[in-house]
């Protein structure tokens, strides 16, 4: 490293106070809603959340090389300007993956001991079966569920995986999840004729982007739907109340805030900035592990289960805090204390 960068961190990004500092990099740490063109007047490298738009009206003019985010999703970067404008981007992919696997089988067994479904036997319709949706088919396949996996654009490029018509898994499923990223042309993908086709009395969960979901049509919906589990929202921070209203659990955007995901993000932007700077001490930076194996299998009874999933993860007190106050949203995402995933 020949001159020290001036990297412009997003505070909410745990774990990362002091890596950079320690091998003589200039780092400055703001909300992600706050960094702007003007901090990044003289940083060549900008680490964010998805809470911060890296895009022209931010990068234009700085001499910013290499934008880092700490997700596994890019949607909030515009990677043709910053492909067109030499400019490298790096992320996590997979890095929070486990932690939504935990999070929609706990919220799954959580509603149904609530409502006194028998989930034995049902199917599960996985839409996106990426780095998350994989894992959440297969644990729901290790618990005894019929899974019906649909991904058109992965069956393409692996002649090996077969994706189930998306016709067959809204008609078929008694569990249908989406994890689909936030394309342009995944916007509002489910819709009016989406929620038509579903099965009567279905549970629908969206712990993927809430932008996918047209969500007046999943309001009139609502009452073919035995189950309603919500993650995410279109125009987060700001939520729909009536959705909020009417779903049986919802949450503030955590499905993936597990200790492990936050770390292995972490990993990755510090590893991807070192690379690119020539950092060679931080190039394999790592964390301690934050995770516990959890046996679970079909074997167990349904109770036993539960029992599992939420004695590691208090789903219902995430659920009451959002109800108690949709308001502070962001507070509640920014304050959040990470649980150990699985």
């Amino acid at each position: 490293m020949s001159t020290a960068p001036h990297i412009v961190i997003d505070s909410g990004i745990p774990y990362i106070s002091g890596v950079f500092e320690s091998c003589g990099a200039r780092v400055s740490y703001l909300a992600g809603r706050e960094i702007c063109r003007a901090a990044l007047s003289d940083a060549s490298a900008v680490v964010v959340r998805t809470r911060t738009r890296c895009d022209a009206a931010l990068l234009e003019g700085t001499p910013v090389t290499i934008v880092a985010t700490a997700t596994a999703g890019t949607d909030h970067i515009d990677i043709q300007y910053c492909a067109s404008h030499g400019i490298r981007v790096a992320s996590a992919p997979g890095c929070n993956a486990d932690g939504v696997k935990q999070y929609v089988l706990t919220a799954l067994y959580a509603f149904a001991r609530r409502k006194g479904i028998n989930l034995r036997g049902l199917t599960m319709g996985v839409i996106g079966v990426g780095q998350v949706g994989s894992r959440v088919a297969d644990l729901a396949s290790a618990l005894g569920f019929r899974v019906l996996r649909n991904d058109p654009p992965r069956a393409i490029r692996e002649s090996t995986f077969e994706s189930v018509p998306l016709e067959q898994v809204l008609a078929e499923s008694d569990i249908v999840t989406l994890h689909i990223p936030l394309w342009e042309e995944n916007i509002g993908f489910a819709s009016g004729d989406f929620f038509g086709r579903m099965k009567q009395g279905s549970i629908f969960i969206n712990a993927a982007r809430g932008e996918v979901v047209d969500e007046n049509a999943l309001i009139l919906a609502r009452s073919n739907l035995s189950g309603l589990i919500l993650d995410v929202w279109a125009g987060e921070p700001l939520i729909n109340k009536q959705l909020l209203n009417i779903a049986d659990i919802a949450t503030p955007h955590i499905a993936g805030y597990s200790a492990q995901g936050k770390i292995n993000g972490t990993i990755a932007v510090v590893r991807a900035v070192a690379d690119h700077f020539g950092i060679d001490q931080l190039k394999d930076f790592s964390l301690p592990l934050a995770s516990r194996p959890l046996a679970l299998d079909a074997s167990m009874s349904q109770q036993a289960i539960t029992e599992a999933l939420l004695g590691r993860y208090d789903i219902w007190a995430d659920d009451t805090a959002l109800r108690c106050a949709p308001g502070s949203f962001e507070a509640l995402r920014t304050n959040y204390s990470y649980r150990i995933d699985f």
